[in-house]
């Protein structure tokens, strides 16, 4: 890849070294997509792909990142999981959340966990160019209409009892109000059955919870059904 772009001035990051995007999603049409949209800005720019939460794992263990674009949705550890470790592996790395949840399902909880910015997938390609410019610059992304709900929940509304679960037993309640069981779940997140049996039972336990009836329709009344 050429290290100068074609007005002769090389696509620099904070560290001021060629700026280097890692792209975390296990669709390859979706890291082709984002490849080609981030090329035409950074021409200069290197790339790297992760099709797996642990394939991103070992690209951060091995280089420096300027800017991470994160799935939360990927085979192995959960999203939310891998956000946590990467800050702790690459702290000054910029984190940008890129998905299909809804913006109300995890910003607030990305952004708590350290990352920088959250965009949903059906954004226009120039809102995704927009997030990572302002995050490279330092700043914080979320869309406009996420900004007004959350400045009105916070004004407005008491948390509500899921937000006090921890980030594992809130995607263990997810996936259990859209009818899954404990083994189906265990599959998804590469964990134990014991494991997502003690995450069901905490959450029952904080929640109030007497059978997987109880999570589906509170699920259900929440919103929190909508996992694509």
């Amino acid at each position: 890849m050429n290290d100068k772009n074609q007005t002769g001035t090389a696509d620099t990051g904070p560290e001021g070294r060629l700026i280097r995007i890692l792209l975390a999603d296990d669709h390859a049409m979706v890291r082709d997509g984002l490849k080609q949209l981030l090329a035409k800005k950074y021409p200069s720019a290197t790339f790297g792909e992760a099709s797996t939460t642990q394939e991103a794992m070992n690209l951060l263990n091995e280089a420096d990142w300027d800017v991470m674009l994160l799935d939360l949705t990927m085979p192995g550890r959960g999203g939310l999981e891998v956000l946590t470790q990467a800050k702790e592996i690459r702290p000054k790395t910029k984190i940008l959340v890129l998905t299909m949840h809804p913006a109300d399902h995890y910003a607030v909880r990305v952004l708590k966990s350290g990352a920088c910015g959250y965009v949903t997938k059906e954004c226009a390609s120039e809102e995704i160019v927009a997030a990572i410019e302002k995050v490279l610059a330092g700043g914080k992304y979320v869309t406009a209409a996420f900004a007004e709900k959350m400045f009105s929940h916070l004004a407005n509304e008491a948390k509500k009892p899921h937000e006090l679960l921890s980030d594992r037993e809130y995607q263990v309640l997810r996936l259990l109000a859209i009818g899954k069981s404990v083994k189906e779940i265990g599959a998804e997140l590469c964990l134990s059955i014991k494991t997502i049996s003690t995450h069901r039972s905490h959450i029952f336990r904080k929640l109030d919870f007497k059978s997987n009836s109880d999570a589906v329709r509170y699920g259900i009344s929440e919103g929190l059904t909508k996992l694509d």
